[in-house]
């Protein structure tokens, strides 16, 4: 199991997928990464030496903000876009899409399991 950037990766899948498992890391960038560290992307993680590990650990350290600190990041953005009202920080406070999605359907990921406003109960009928 290596563990890099704090996040201990799968052993069995391959390194290009494996380091996606970072936070902050993606399919492109960590192809980048591999190339900058001279190693075979299709090589799985059991199989990486330890000067390889540590190599890939160097250049993510320079180069990128990643996990923790990208987080904070993130939220202190949403955090100022909330402060000053802007129309993309009500829709965070709303916990509704922030980029122009429709929300007549769909946005339930956003807005939570559907709630049922009442009247749907059929009235059962009366003895006179």
């Amino acid at each position: 199991m290596a563990r890099i950037s704090g996040v201990t990766i799968p052993s069995e899948k391959q390194v290009q997928i494996a380091l996606t498992y970072v936070y902050g890391i993606g399919p492109k960038t960590s192809l980048d990464i591999l190339a900058a560290a001279k190693v075979e992307p299709t090589v799985r993680v059991k199989n990486l030496t330890d000067a390889e590990i540590s190599g890939i650990q160097d250049i993510i350290n320079d180069k990128l903000t990643v996990e923790g600190e990208l987080q904070r990041i993130v939220s202190t953005n949403i955090k100022r876009l909330k402060d000053i009202n802007s129309y993309r920080g009500l829709r965070h406070k709303q916990s509704l899409p922030s980029r122009g999605q429709r929300t007549k359907t769909n946005a339930r990921t956003r807005r939570g399991k559907k709630v049922t406003v009442g009247g749907t109960a059929k009235k059962v009928a009366s003895k006179t």
